[in-house]
């Protein structure tokens, strides 16, 4: 698949998933991982969120850092990883685009709300994993144990 097919499909299945898991490294070093809601996922695969501007997660990234934000749809068996520069902004305007009346739960003040600010995380790496259901396993299992080479299962994209 080309590069742009795969991240049409990365795209497709971060708004698919919505909440991943950001991981940041805290001021003491050590990674510190929390769900966090996508807001927007650009052709690109720049990944776009609301954070609390003094939040401990702002504090970590009072510079670009990177980061990394996990997707995970077990039911489905779809796995993705996306990993990057991360950077605050304070763009009302920006706020605004992305807003939805769902974010009044974590900002009740809305696009005013003091604490709210924008975090975008520009994708330097993407991968993510497509793996079909219990009988394919069990047939690629199978034929693993036939062949004596391991089961290729699904599919394995990486970007770039």
């Amino acid at each position: 698949m080309s590069e742009g097919g795969s991240l049409v499909r990365l795209k497709e299945l971060i708004e698919r998933i919505q909440v991943g898991l950001l991981t940041t490294v805290d001021l003491d070093g050590a990674l510190h991982t929390r769900p966090i809601q996508t807001l927007r996922c650009d052709a690109d695969g720049t990944l776009w969120f609301f954070t609390d501007h003094h939040s401990p997660k702002a504090h970590e990234l009072t510079h670009d850092m990177r980061v990394s934000v996990g997707y995970s749809e077990p039911a489905k068996k779809t796995y993705v990883v996306v990993t990057g520069q991360a950077r605050i902004l304070r763009d009302k305007a920006l706020a605004a685009e992305l807003w939805s009346f769902e974010q009044r739960a974590w900002y009740p003040k809305g696009l005013e709300d003091e604490h709210l600010s924008v975090l975008r995380v520009t994708m330097e790496r993407a991968e993510y994993w497509e793996t079909p259901g219990r009988a394919s396993y069990l047939l690629a299992a199978a034929a693993a144990m036939i062949s004596g080479r391991p089961a290729t299962v699904g599919r394995d994209e990486k970007i770039p």
